[in-house]
Order: C-alpha cells, then structure tokens, then sequence
C-alpha cells in the first residue's frame, strides 16, 4: 500500500507521525536508563536525540512539551 502513495505525502506522513513518535520513543527509554542506572553517555545520547524532535516544533511554530 506504501507504494500508491505519492512521494510527497509519504514524506509527510514520515514528518509528521513517525519523526516524533521516534523521537518521544528515544526519550523515553533515555528516561529509563537514567532512572535504572543513572546519567550514562547513553541515556544522555538518547535524551538528546530526543530533544531534536522538541527543537524543531519550536522552531516551527509549535509548542514545546510540558513537564520537564
């Protein structure tokens, strides 16, 4: 079914659904490596990966999450 869609449309659908569900899923297991075993390289690796996603909606307009 992927292939009928037009390119353009496949990419928005990339942008808009799957890069912050990516995004917020990379946070949180962030989250929990840092709950589990502390600050790590990693668990900051993918809270900063994470943030990407919150960087760009700000940038374009939107709003940033809340609760941190």
């Amino acid at each position: 079914m992927w292939l009928f869609l037009t390119r353009r449309f496949r990419m928005w659908v990339l942008l808009t659904v799957l890069a912050p569900l990516a995004t917020g899923l990379l946070r949180r297991l962030g989250l929990a490596l840092q709950r589990r075993n502390g600050p790590t390289t990693l668990s900051n690796g993918l809270l900063r990966a994470g943030d990407v996603g919150d960087r760009a909606r700000v940038k374009l307009g939107g709003k940033p999450r809340r609760g941190r």
